[in-house]
């Protein structure tokens, strides 16, 4: 399994638009973050977490030519926005398969009902073939069993994912002790780590290193960062040994 990191950074990318940061203006590319996303390939599978605002450049940072689906953690705009650029991917294969809870959904066929539209399309307006993910119930991709781990963003319920011995966690906030048990024996996982003050929605610093304690996982790399967390040489460089900064670009091979 390949793990590509498309996005690294939270809701506002970094740099800022306008802002005089030190980290926004950091000449270090890994400081600088489209909006949080990856890619997850097998064997012939290749499919999509999150298609935030960045999803068109993602795909051509990465001559990315196909997907097989797309996963959805929640429905905020910088996990979602990108959706209409699905539509190069579209013309090739047909409708795309989504996979989200329910409500996320029947969020995104109110914000984009041109595309969840069976009559009167607009021509050339991409389409899908929508998949409910439900708590506490895995569902296969192919061959690959993947389990959604149910979390809590603030108070807005995400979802993360299981992938054998890889999981993916953004913007969570708070996760029940029955989750975590489905995190045991990890050999990566990802996980949201926006700055080094408490936020009301995101894991800190502190929070995500605490967590990481509690899941035990061999290694981890932190994502959906802001520039509010620092450098990131600077900040990698005080991690344990075992936890990472993430960058954009970043690909990781997992046996």
């Amino acid at each position: 399994m390949k793990i590509t990191f498309l996005g690294t950074g939270t809701s506002t990318g970094i740099p800022i638009i306008g802002s005089t940061h030190p980290v926004c203006l950091s000449e270090n590319r890994k400081d600088k973050r489209l909006r949080s996303s990856v890619m997850i390939e097998w064997d012939d599978f290749r499919y999509i977490i999150d298609t935030g605002p960045d999803f068109r450049q993602q795909m051509l940072n990465t001559n990315c030519d196909k997907i097989n689906g797309i996963i959805y953690t929640h429905e905020h705009a910088d996990h979602t926005a990108g959706i209409d650029d699905i539509r190069p991917f579209c013309y090739r294969i047909g409708k795309m398969p989504i996979y989200a809870h329910q409500r996320v959904l029947k969020n995104l066929s109110n914000r984009f009902n041109y595309i969840f539209k069976t009559e009167n399309r607009y021509p050339g307006s991409p389409s899908v073939n929508p998949f409910v993910v439900l708590e506490n119930t895995p569902f296969k991709l192919s061959d690959l069993k993947v389990i959604p781990i149910d979390c809590l963003h603030g108070d807005l319920q995400v979802f993360g994912y299981r992938f054998n011995d890889f999981a993916y966690l953004t913007d969570l906030k708070t996760i029940k002790d029955f989750e975590i048990n489905k995190l045991k024996n990890l050999d990566v996982l990802v996980l949201n780590a926006i700055r080094i003050e408490p936020h009301f929605s995101h894991l800190n610093l502190k929070e995500a290193l605490e967590l990481i304690k509690r899941i035990k996982p061999k290694k981890t790399y932190l994502t959906h960062i802001s520039h509010n967390l620092g450098f990131h040489d600077e900040v990698e460089s005080e991690l344990p040994k075992n936890v990472f900064l993430s960058y954009d670009g970043l690909e990781l091979l997992l046996n």
